[in-house]
């Protein structure tokens, strides 16, 4: 429990009208020096931390269903917290980090047709060049997700 700050100016005022020290002073009122040395520095207590706000955990886990790959900053200014608060609220909800094996664009139709293809080039045996475009997508796929537990 926290001094009273009359208890603390008390202190301060009899050390300075008796010039005691720190030590001296400590002693007589039966508190720590640190104490002491720290009110001679300020005097106010420091104001505790703003309130923590409660994220709805229904809420949190459709997000997780939603987004299932998005990174714990994005959650956090979604909600508007901190990320270890969504971090913390995730292991309450027992979600964990896993590979995703599928793209998220992927579209299962399109790739038959393009394997397809693919195949009646070979059949005419047409040769097929790659081409490397040295390039980063701004919309590569994540390679991991969360997902519930299980």
């Amino acid at each position: 429990m926290a001094y009273s700050i009359d208890f603390r100016r008390k202190v301060l005022s009899v050390r300075k009208k008796e010039g005691l020290t720190i030590a001296e002073v400590a002693a007589r009122f039966d508190v720590g020096s640190a104490s002491v040395v720290r009110w001679i520095k300020h005097v106010e207590r420091k104001p505790q931390g703003a309130r923590r706000r409660k994220i709805d955990l229904e809420a949190l886990r459709q997000d997780v269903l939603t987004y299932p790959d998005a990174y714990q900053h994005e959650r956090a200014q979604r909600f508007g917290v901190a990320q270890n608060a969504i971090f913390v609220a995730l292991r309450k909800l027992t979600v964990t980090y896993k590979k995703t094996f599928r793209h998220p664009k992927a579209d299962e139709d399109e790739r038959r047709i393009f394997r397809d293809k693919m195949a009646a080039y070979g059949v005419q045996h047409r040769t097929i060049v790659y081409i490397d475009e040295s390039g980063f997508a701004h919309d590569m796929p994540r390679r991991h997700g969360y997902a519930l537990a299980g």
